[in-house]
């Protein structure tokens, strides 16, 4: 695949361009080819979803530098403003920062892995969940009916694709559960489970609810990266 088109020379179907379903089809035909093509790459998600597993993304060394980073500056989670559910989302969250050398080579890996420009890409963020700790079912994608859409329409629209790293195994629960998918998959250290948000007509994909299950015994670590339609901007003005 020769670059990254986010244009297209026809007509997306009327409606905010911040959620354009051509543009982000396009997107997603884009970084589907490319992953597909991709000798690591396992598909997961079948017809119902665009969902690739890479094993042996990361090092096992490259992972436990990236958990003691996490480890230093760490607050509880948060939801989108008016989204808040008591319980819903009680990991931990460190958020590196923006051109944050700690993070670039993996940035850079993912970009490589999606074909996807840096500059689409949300600030990095790495989680921790300790036992008993979850995040419930949820879609990433954004919902143009809530509040916070016009804020985040102006960051950079709609979330395209997600990268999740597992940076750890997990001695027991912690898994990643896809019940429209009819799949739970297991953190493993150094694996890199990325998805579509968006189903391939550009349309949000409701066989993308997920959820990350309680961890029963040990410490999960993933980091998150997240894509938008557009360019991201942290600051608006």
């Amino acid at each position: 695949m020769n670059g990254f088109v986010t244009s297209t020379r026809f007509a997306g179907i009327p409606g905010d361009p911040k959620e354009d379903p051509a543009k982000l089809a396009l997107i997603g035909a884009q970084v589907r080819a490319r992953l597909r093509a991709d000798p690591r790459a396992e598909d997961l998600g079948g017809d119902k979803a665009d969902m690739f597993l890479l094993h042996d993304f990361f090092t096992a060394d490259e992972c436990a530098r990236l958990v003691k980073i996490i480890d230093k500056k760490i607050g509880p989670s948060t939801l989108f403003e008016g989204t808040q559910r008591d319980g819903f989302r009680t990991s931990s969250t460190h958020y590196f920062e923006q051109g944050d050398s700690a993070t670039r080579a993996l940035e850079k890996r993912i970009d490589a892995a999606t074909g996807i420009p840096h500059q689409h890409a949300e600030v990095t963020q790495g989680q921790r969940y300790e036992a008993g700790q979850q995040f419930k079912h949820h879609y990433d994608y954004f919902f143009a009916s809530e509040p916070y859409w016009q804020q985040e329409r102006r960051r950079g629209g709609q979330r395209t694709w997600t990268a999740m790293l597992f940076l750890n195994d997990v001695e027991e629960g912690g898994e990643t559960d896809w019940p429209e998918l009819g799949l739970s998959v297991k953190p493993v250290g150094g694996a890199l489970l990325t998805w579509n948000n968006m189903a391939r007509d550009g349309t949000p994909n409701r066989n993308t609810l997920h959820a990350g299950k309680p961890v029963v015994k040990g410490v999960k670590y993933v980091i998150t990266q997240w894509y938008r339609q557009d360019p991201w901007t942290l600051h608006l003005s």
